[in-house]
This record gives C-alpha cells, structure tokens and sequence, in this order.
C-alpha cells in the first residue's frame, strides 16, 4: 500500500515507520492518523515483523501531536476533526502497545502533544541530543490525548507528568532521560546506528517473549500480586512450550547462542 503522510520500509524484519509531514513538524492530521492505524495494524499481523521503528522525516521533529492549524482552518469543525483524529491514533497507539514486535521510538527532533504519547508507548525510545520535549496542550487551552495520561505517569512519575501539562515546560533530551522519558541520548550522527544495532537486536530475539513480556508490564497496573504471579506462571509455561522457547533452553543446556525465529 501507498501511504499519502508516511513512508513505510519492512527489511530484515524490521518495519520502519517515518511520519513525513516535515514541513508540518510531523504533526498529525486525519489523513496521518488513518494511515498510522493501517501501518499499526499490518504490523500486528505480518508475523515477519519481528520490530517497529517509529520516526520522524527531517532532523526538526520527531512529531508534534495533532496538527492544529489544520484543524483551525474550519473553525465550526475543529472538535469533529480531533474526534476523527484521536479515534485513529488511540486505535493505532494500543495496536503498538499489544503487538508481539517490540517498538523503538528514534526521536530524532521535537516532541510535542501526542508526539509524546507515540513516544511514551513504544518499548524503546533512544534520543538526539537536539530532540526537545513539551507537553503544549493547555497553552492553547486544550488537554491532553495520544495515550498520555496512561503512560506518562507510569513513566516519570504524576507530580512530573503534570509538571509538563500544567507548566509546559520545554525539555532538553538529557532532561528527558534524566525524567524517564527516554531509554539513551546520542549525537545526531550516532542516532540511526544506534536504534538500528537495538531494533536488529530485537529483531533477532525471542519474538513471542517480548509480546508475552509487554503484556505482562501492562497488566500488572490493575493486578494484585497473586493475580499477577498467577499470570506470571501460565505466561512461562506457555513460552517454554514455543519454538524459542524450547530452543533457548536447550541453548542454555549446550552452553551454546540459540538461534530464534520469532515463534
């Protein structure tokens, strides 16, 4: 399929996927966040996808949420044009939060509004050191969406995450890392190198586990401890029983490297 607002590559088992509105900052308009769905939703179900990157185009943004002088050129549609868009993207966000494939956010400049929340729900987020990081929704009077009230504040923290809507204050990336947002900080020239040695990494991993593993952090948010050592037990037994897992284990055995395929 030909997208209109995104560029997607699959190569060895990695799907790359570049919002390609740079001339807009990567910000998401309806046409964007239909097609993140699709992109999001070929990736579940491709089994030869064994990982996800999610950037930017350009070197300016990574994404800076939901377009908004789009959505105010018609200004008797503003609301039913964000109602389109956050459909889309929520149904995009939980599509990459619950696939089998581990997710790297390559955040390659400015992240701003539900650009954060895109972040904030992949696996993985490595960083340029020129990247900046702001929350922007109450300064244009609006809340906020993309997921972030659910994982920000398992990330960094409540009194942060409001620190960053109520505030806006405006991070640098070591800033970033320091909160918890992102996993590493590299030089701009480092970043492709080093999101491409991870995604290769997990790409070449126990793909099943990895799933198994994001499902497992996810539940344990309502979960008592029982509940989740119960699901901890059916979850291992499950994965011992997997082509990978029957290969780790006997790779362990021979003191050998094993060799997984994903399933």
């Amino acid at each position: 399929m030909t997208y209109e607002t995104l560029n997607f590559a699959l190569e060895n088992s990695i799907a790359l996927i570049t919002f390609n509105r740079p001339m807009q900052m990567n910000a998401i308009n309806v046409t964007l966040a239909q097609e993140l769905e699709h992109a999001a939703k070929r990736c579940r179900d491709d089994l030869a996808v064994r990982c996800v990157v999610l950037t930017g185009a350009g070197d300016r943004a990574f994404c800076t949420g939901g377009d908004v002088v789009d959505f105010a050129s018609d200004p008797t549609r503003v609301g039913s044009l964000i109602e389109t868009m956050t459909g889309h993207l929520h149904e995009a966000i939980s599509v990459f939060a619950r696939m089998r494939a581990p997710v790297i956010a390559k955040v390659n400049g400015t992240v701003a509004g539900a650009g954060l929340g895109l972040m904030a729900a992949a696996d993985f987020a490595v960083a340029s050191n020129k990247a900046k990081f702001t929350g922007a929704y109450t300064k244009i009077g609006l809340t906020p969406d993309g997921s972030t009230t659910w994982f920000l504040p398992r990330l960094i923290g409540g009194r942060k995450t409001k620190e960053l809507f109520l505030l806006n204050p405006v991070l640098s990336a070591d800033q970033a890392a320091e909160w918890g947002l992102v996993n590493r900080v590299v030089a701009p020239e480092e970043l492709a190198a080093t999101v491409d040695g991870i995604a290769q990494q997990f790409a070449l991993g126990p793909t099943e586990a990895y799933g198994s593993v994001k499902q497992l952090i996810m539940a344990s948010d309502d979960s008592e401890l029982e509940s989740q050592m119960k699901l901890e037990r059916a979850t291992i037994v499950k994965a011992s029983r997997t082509q990978d897992g029957l290969a780790g284990v006997q790779a362990f055995k021979d003191k050998a490297e094993p060799r997984f395929v994903g399933k």
